[in-house]
């Protein structure tokens, strides 16, 4: 979606036209109707065009939309569809719009604290229960010693930090505030293309990311930073109850074993 382009003598009348058209669809009450189209066609148009974005919105974002009453959720989808400029043409990218738009143009002292990150949160799950890409295993052992060889984390795993516990939002529970700390999540799309996701503590957080930010680092390398990091009197105790941690995070396939150096 784009904005009509301003008239110009250089530019052929045929085009124009089609400029007149798009801006009445996207904004029937701020463009009027081409004066040679027919009522009856024209609402045809605007129709199809509008129900399609409104139906990817509400099938991208269940949960919010189930927080939201239809004139309020119609009104924000009708802000979006008229004045957002989208950078790309294609359907399934809408969603990946709307999080721009929430986050660079939407101004509504009504709308929850959260929307943003749980738009994100949902907006996540979408993306990978879509992506291209597949697990591949060239490069890492699956069966590697995860204490004594560098974790690999799947391409398809998504660690996330929110304010809010987004996983928990629903239209019983809508937060005011902030959680007291962080919510730690990973999302992930696992070797059966089931798409999932698993809330962290912060000390598996923390783990996560120190694997994923030091390519060569080993998983005990990683537990006994975690363990001074918190000052703990028994480190061999956080590395145990790690090794637990990362025998599970690969049995989800959030880490698919050790990189093969």
């Amino acid at each position: 979606m784009t904005s009509p382009l301003p008239k110009t003598t250089d530019r052929p009348g045929f085009i124009d036209k089609q400029y007149e058209f798009a801006a009445h669809i996207r904004d029937p009450e701020a463009n009027p109707r081409p004066a040679d189209v027919e009522e009856r066609r024209m609402k045809i148009y605007r129709e199809l065009f509008y129900n399609n974005v409104n139906s990817f919105m509400e099938s991208g974002f269940p949960v919010l939309r189930s927080l939201f009453d239809d004139d309020a959720w119609h009104l924000m989808i009708r802000d979006y569809y008229s004045h957002h400029q989208a950078h790309t043409p294609l359907f399934p990218e809408m969603t990946s719009e709307f999080i721009t738009y929430l986050q660079n143009e939407r101004n509504n002292p009504d709308d929850p604290p959260f929307m943003l990150e749980l738009a994100h949160y949902e907006w996540i799950e979408m993306a990978l229960s879509v992506d291209d890409n597949e697990i591949d295993l060239a490069g890492i052992d699956p069966e590697g010693d995860l204490l004594e060889g560098s974790p690999a984390i799947s391409p398809l795993a998504y660690p996330l930090s929110y304010a809010f516990e987004v996983h928990r939002i629903s239209s019983d529970y809508r937060p005011d505030e902030p959680g007291a700390q962080p919510t730690h999540i990973v999302v992930y799309r696992d070797k059966k293309d089931d798409v999932g996701f698993m809330e962290l503590n912060p000390v598996t957080a923390r783990l996560l990311q120190l694997v994923d930010e030091n390519d060569s680092m080993t998983g005990r390398q990683a537990l006994e930073q975690i363990a001074q990091e918190l000052q703990h009197s028994n480190p061999d105790v956080v590395i145990k109850g790690g090794l637990d941690t990362l025998s599970e995070l690969k049995d989800r396939d959030i880490i698919l074993g050790t990189k093969i150096k």
